[in-house]
């Protein structure tokens, strides 16, 4: 048996959407009143037709349009497009099938079917008709479900070929040409086939993938001659499930009584295990079906139908899976579904596992339930010796898991507790809706199914953590039966708000959901928000409502207790004071607000009693900031060791462009990589089982240096060692020396493809969102709890900017109503509240005063600091150079009330521009805009001379500040790097 690794395997999903695509919607019955009478006592067969579907839980019924003459058919036929034609017969049959003819002559590709009531005399009348112009001919035998098994016949055939061919799906063979027998038996194999589909559907996630996962049932073929039976064979040879045959039929233009016989012969010559059934009214057939390796079952039988759904059952791999001793035929063990083989197939003997794989048995069962991956990959794996069931086994087990992982990726599940394991990725609690988190990280779900080099690049899998999501509907009820909204819509303060929905009570249904959920999961869990207008694409809603973090426990009472709080900590920020004013400053109204909550594994591993990520990040399609080499759209990256909440709270975090991931500014010197990286992260703290909820949802998380995580051992990879001898910082971690932040071995060593990985991230999200994303991730590297490494996607949401700008704003302000311009600038959007510009006076300039000049500017400053108010900050040379001959030397501090810095170039003063860098962390971080003015560049210029002219609010030897009486107006287009502050007094706006 030849074998592939198994976890290098791809399992493709089938698109049952994509199955039984052409459909009878529209059935025309010719038949006199009295005929369409007898179908149905009172003659509704639309009814009928639409009951019959139902009861079997099928889409589409189709509807039925009675004609009472050949006449009215086609003046219908003339005005309305019919899928299908059923005629009834009246006295003279000859003219329904000369009618019939004629049809099909005019509408070739319409089907026809002549639908007769049985009597002895009408079948020896059709035995003598032209049935050139008839698809098929029924005899109507009063069960109304033969109208069901015309139509799916007739389906069946119009999809096989596409159905087949595409996905695997299976045929069962129906060989018979007695027009009584099969009016009589297609019905009961019909409805069987349609009820195991109905079972077998369950595999699904959720009810609409049930639905469509009954179109990958197997299809019935009708044939009615040897060459018939042998053409719908030789077609479909590894897509037959099993055949059932008369033996009496015509071959070679002539009724052969031992047709079926030589039919099963030619069978086994090809393929010695397919099961065959076949049925004669002639006993003495059934020592050749034995021969034959064939099941007999008696056409006299008054029980045939129950004996032929018993047979089909037992060999067409319907029904529960049978593992058997093969030399005493005792049951070993049943399986009931996939989850049932996989916890099975590890304890199944050799002996049964080599009889039942060797004749591939199990996967005919996993065929017949539509698993066509998994089975289609089974069957190719030739078992032919009993020493491979080891193999085998191992085998079976692991496309199970892949095929299971493949499942659940990008499906919104139901949530079933029996159902919920370490394979399931995402579901639901509820029929409200996600909210928009919970949107995003279906859609991220469904992202990296379509993209299956995620799954596994370099050795390192994207996933997202197991997630449950109690939709919106539980939050309603949770209000309402807690009659909470009183209390949450006054003015109440946020801690007795909080107070009031701590004491109130979930619903009861959930406790044994999330019990089974923590058996589940076995790590912490994040209780996050999940509002409707969280992530909306055209609103910024991130970061107003808690997320709460509690330890996994032993004690699953205590763990259900501290969810519960948390779940009803993250219901009550939605009324916090907060969050009412954000709703009002957004024009939203806050009694519209619906909260669902995502509840999630935390992603990390356990040190001691803290528990953390490796690292986690934030990620954005477009940069506003680049710098060297790198452009807008090349996107940014911001990561930092242990919980991602340290970058959101603006602590130090390493930037770099992934698809740059070299060219990091904060390690670039010596001095840079000291004072600017990370040395700060959070951990969750798993002892903090004592501390009551509080409004701020940080309450049980630590804040730790980094020397905590050295001792954790868990940096490496992670950082550089600085020695202090030598003065350099060596790409590594080794003993001795202060460890410094820099994911040099990670982007650019390659331990870990990070840069990669988020760039393609970042691509697939813009592309498939159709906007710019923003996205958070975490991580694991590989350690003795995760030996694989882990890349885990959280979220996605839409850039939302409010302040955008048409590509083309920017030029159509005349120079003369410029203060500013250039073509190199960083950030992005527009400034309209600024009233005062700082300047460095060019006249007598000299570098030598640059120290002198950075104390003058900490004091204005200060000014600005008390009084709340912001300015622009414009000077030559480097902001923030540690050189005074290159720059001046000021820090952030003595800076950090201005919103736009400006470096320009003077004669005789010309420095290579720093665009930033020296607190370029702050710049990005507070959405500080950066021009760099170079006076040889025409898409640059500084009209000092107009502010010279203006009255200067302050003065000193090396600066002005002026004040204006109107704003000034700056606009920043990030991705084209040009940037302009317009005159509060300028003109008219010329119109291009």
């Amino acid at each position: 048996m030849e074998t592939q690794n198994i976890k290098q395997l791809y399992l493709k999903d089938t698109s049952f959407a994509n199955l039984m695509q052409k459909r009878i919607f529209n059935v025309l019955l010719i038949a006199s009143r009295y005929d369409a009478f007898i179908l149905e006592e009172d003659g509704r067969v639309d009814e009928q037709i639409f009951f019959e579907y139902t009861s079997l839980n099928l889409s589409s019924p189709p509807r039925v349009t009675q004609a009472n003459s050949f006449d009215e058919a086609f003046r219908e036929l003339s005005g309305k497009r019919y899928d299908l034609i059923i005629a009834m017969p009246g006295i003279e049959n000859s003219d329904t099938f000369e009618k019939a003819k004629e049809i099909k002559s005019i509408y070739p590709d319409i089907p026809i079917v002549v639908l007769t009531p049985f009597s002895q005399e009408v079948s020896r009348r059709i035995s003598n008709e032209d049935l050139s112009g008839v698809d098929y001919v029924f005899s109507w035998l009063g069960n109304a479900d033969l109208l069901l098994a015309i139509i799916k016949l007739i389906e069946d055939k119009m999809n096989a070929e596409e159905d087949i061919n595409s996905v695997g799906v299976q045929v069962i063979l129906l060989v018979e040409d007695s027009i009584r027998f099969y009016s009589s038996i297609l019905p009961h194999l019909y409805k069987f086939v349609l009820k195991q589909s109905q079972i077998f559907s369950t595999e699904a996630l959720n009810q609409h993938e049930q639905m469509l996962r009954m179109r990958g049932r197997p299809k019935i073929k009708l044939a009615r001659t040897y060459e018939e039976a042998v053409a719908i064979y030789n077609k479909y040879p590894n897509n037959m499930l099993g055949i059932v045959t008369d033996v009496s039929f015509k071959r070679a233009g002539e009724k052969d009584k031992k047709a079926g016989l030589k039919f099963c012969s030619y069978i086994r010559e090809k393929d010695e295990f397919l099961p065959i059934i076949i049925e004669s009214s002639e006993v003495e057939n059934q020592k050749d079906a034995m021969f034959l390796n064939a099941c007999f079952l008696d056409k006299n039988s008054k029980k045939l139908p129950v004996d032929l759904r018993k047979t089909i059952l037992r060999n067409f791999g319907f029904g529960d899976f049978e593992f058997i001793n093969p030399h005493t035929g005792e049951v070993i063990a049943t399986v009931r579904n996939l989850k049932d083989l996989q916890n099975t197939i590890m304890s199944i003997p050799d002996e049964s596992l080599y009889y039942h794989g060797s004749r591939n048995h199990i996967s005919r069962w996993l065929y017949s339930r539509a698993m066509f991956p998994i089975a289609e990959l089974l069957r190719q794996k030739q078992f032919t010796d009993i020493s491979e069931s080891q193999e085998m086994r191992q085998l079976i087990f692991d496309a199970i898991v892949q095929y299971r992982k493949m499942k659940n990726r990008g499906v919104v599940a139901i949530f079933q507790r029996e159902r919920f394991d370490k394979y399931s990725n995402f579901a639901r609690i509820g029929q409200g809706s996600l909210g928009g988190k919970g949107r995003g990280l279906a859609f991220i779900d469904s992202m990296i199914k379509r993209h299956p080099i995620l799954e596994n690049y370099e050795g390192v899998s994207v996933s997202i953590p197991k997630t449950v999501v109690l939709c919106t509907d539980i939050f309603d009820e949770f209000m309402e039966t807690n009659n909470l909204y009183q209390i949450a819509l006054s003015d109440l303060p946020d801690e007795d708000i909080l107070e009031y929905f701590l004491k109130a009570k979930l619903p009861d249904k959930l406790v044994d959901d999330f019990m089974a959920f923590f058996e589940v999961v076995g790590r912490p869990i994040a209780v996050r928000s999940s509002s409707l207008l969280e992530d909306s694409h055209y609103q910024p809603f991130a970061g107003i409502y808690s997320t709460y973090m509690i330890p996994f426990l032993e004690d699953k009472d205590e763990m259900l207790r501290l969810l519960s709080d948390a779940i009803k900590g993250v219901y009550a920020s939605v009324f916090y004071a907060d969050s009412k004013a954000y709703m009002t400053a957004t024009s939203n109204v806050i009694d519209q607000e619906k909260m669902a909550i995502i509840l999630q594994e935390v992603v990390g591993s356990q040190y001691g009693d803290r528990y953390y990520p490796s690292f986690a990040g934030v990620g954005r399609s477009l940069n506003y900031y680049p710098i060297n080499d790198e452009k807008a759209e090349d996107g940014v990256v911001d990561v930092a060791v242990g919980l991602g909440k340290y970058i959101v709270d603006g602590g130090r975090s390493l930037r770099f462009s992934p698809k740059h991931p070299c060219n990091v500014l904060q390690t670039s010197t010596l001095d840079l990589a000291l004072s600017d990286t990370q040395t700060r992260f959070y951990a969750l703290d798993l002892k903090s089982m004592g501390k009551t909820f509080s409004i701020d949802d940080s309450f049980n998380l630590l804040k730790l240096s980094i020397r905590d995580a050295e001792k954790d051992n868990s940096l490496r990879g992670m950082v550089s060692t600085f020695d202090p001898y030598d003065q350099i910082i060596r790409d590594g971690y080794y003993e001795g020396g202060r460890k410094v932040v820099t994911f040099a071995n990670i982007l650019q060593h390659g331990v870990f493809p990070l840069a990669e990985l988020l760039k393609m991230m970042l691509e697939f999200g813009s592309q498939e969102m159709g906007r710019p994303v923003e996205i958070e991730f975490a991580a694991n590297l590989p350690n003795q709890e995760h030996k694989q490494g882990m890349l885990y996607w959280l979220q996605i949401r839409p850039i939302v900017d409010t302040k955008e700008m048409r590509d083309d704003e920017i030029g159509e302000v005349r120079d003369e109503d410029l203060l500013l311009k250039t073509d190199s600038a960083l950030g992005h959007g527009i400034m309209d509240n600024i009233c005062h510009v700082v300047y460095v006076k060019s006249d007598n300039f000299r570098s030598s005063n640059n120290s002198l000049i950075a104390r003058e500017i900490e004091k204005i400053n200060r000014m600005f600091t008390e009084r709340g108010e912001n300015y622009i900050l414009v000077g030559p040379g480097r902001w923030g150079s540690s050189d005074t001959a290159l720059g001046i030397p000021v820090k952030w501090p003595h800076i950090s009330n201005s919103k736009l810095i400006v470096e320009t170039a003077l004669a005789g003063y010309h420095i290579e521009p720093s665009q930033g860098t020296h607190f370029f962390q702050n710049l990005t971080s507070f959405g500080v805009g950066y021009f760099t003015i170079n006076p040889s560049s025409k898409g640059c210029l500084f009209d000092e001379e107009y502010l010279n002219r203006l009255n200067a609010e302050q003065e000193t030897d090396f600066l002005r500040v002026v004040r204006f009486e109107r704003p000034v107006i700056v606009k920043i287009n990030g991705k084209k790097s040009i940037g302009i502050v317009i005159k509060p007094d300028a003109g008219n706006v010329k119109e291009k």
